[in-house]
């Protein structure tokens, strides 16, 4: 199936987040974050959510209470509530000095995590008796930025990739907000701040991505190494089963999701989405979501520079030079499920540098 393009503007597009019925887009474009409505085939602006004054960074829509957080650089986040006369912003105290780099709701709803340069993450929550949202950090053993965080279905562990390498798994539970979680794979007794993993990957890359399996049985994060890494934990203190990195050739990984537990799909600075299967006993690329095979690739890498720069001379430059053969004409910045059903995706969407977000059926 054809995937469904929408070309919303010529600027960079830092995340994206569809609402649970996916008549609304949230596009965080500069420092705003730009409400598009479908209409027909096509999504129309509506509204824009103005407050940041700098380069907002995350915007995730939570799918039953329909708010909307926001985080940026200018180191502050809102959640912002649907009222009659529009979108009405709340502050959130998250007490950081550095630009906040990621935000991300809790399955539960009750809470949001906000990743920033200044080495935490803020786990922020509502406190009723104040009518604010306010934040608990965690800390220890975070050396660097924290680029990215992903949920644990349970709504209480939380994974973080960070610029010191490592991807790591937390515990957010937080007295009175959370139900105490069942024991797992990754620890029976979890107060705030536990670290119930910690990974690095073969060489030590900056940490892109990561997201839970469906189970939350298995962590992925992708690396500026071009590898993604799989974790299987072994069981509260003891070591994983198995720990499985895969190098690849292409160019880094940004963003992952997991289809079911043994597919993940993940998509980066090659401008296009690829397929990886496997299990505790390894991992592989299977090949491109893009089934037209990407024409010419092949012959061109095989071309010297020389020959290259002699076409050039003798043909001209064609208009088509710049014009990749994938849908996405730049990096893949963001990659999220769209629809799915027991944890198997029927649609992601992706988005990126091109001002473009797609939708793409599985």
């Amino acid at each position: 199936m054809a995937p469904e393009v929408h070309h919303l503007f010529h600027r960079s597009i830092a995340d994206h987040s569809f609402s649970a019925d996916k008549q609304t887009l949230a596009v965080a474009r500069e420092n705003n974050v730009e409400l598009y409505q479908r209409s027909g085939t096509k999504f129309m602006l509506q509204d824009e959510l103005k407050g940041h004054d700098k380069t907002v960074t995350g915007v995730d829509i939570a799918p039953k209470t329909g708010r909307i957080v926001t985080c940026s650089q200018d180191r502050n986040a809102y959640v912002w509530e649907p009222s009659p006369s529009g979108w009405k912003p709340i502050l959130v105290l998250l007490r950081i000095n550095r630009a906040a780099t990621f935000v991300r709701w809790s399955p539960s709803e009750k809470k949001f995590a906000v990743g920033s340069g200044a080495r935490v993450i803020a786990v922020c929550y509502f406190e009723e008796e104040n009518d604010w949202w306010v934040s608990k950090h965690l800390k220890k053993p975070i050396r660097s930025t924290i680029t990215t965080v992903a949920w644990h279905p349970n709504s209480v562990l939380l994974a973080a990739g960070s610029t010191d390498a490592h991807a790591r798994v937390f515990s957010s539970f937080i007295k009175g907000v959370d139900e105490r979680p069942e024991s797992s794979v990754w620890g029976e007794r979890l107060p705030f701040n536990t670290v119930c993993g910690e990974y690095l990957n073969n060489s030590a890359g900056w940490v892109h991505g990561c997201a839970f399996s469906p189970s939350g049985n298995a962590l992925a994060f992708t690396a500026h190494d071009s590898s993604m890494t799989v974790v299987y934990p072994g069981g509260p203190d003891q070591p994983p089963n198995a720990v499985i990195s895969i190098s690849t050739q292409l160019l880094p990984f940004l963003s992952l999701i997991w289809n079911g537990e043994t597919e993940i799909i993940a998509a980066g600075y090659d401008c296009e989405a690829y397929r990886l299967r496997g299990s505790e006993t390894g991992w592989q690329i299977v090949g491109s979501m893009e089934s037209k095979g990407r024409p010419g690739l092949g012959d061109l890498r095989e071309e010297s520079a020389l020959n290259m720069f002699r076409q050039m001379d003798l043909k001209g430059k064609t208009k088509d030079d710049t014009q990749l053969k994938t849908v996405h004409q730049n990096t893949i910045s963001t990659l999220r499920a769209y629809s799915e059903d027991n944890g198997k995706v029927q649609k992601f969407s992706t988005s990126g540098v091109d001002g473009r977000v797609v939708v793409w059926s599985t």
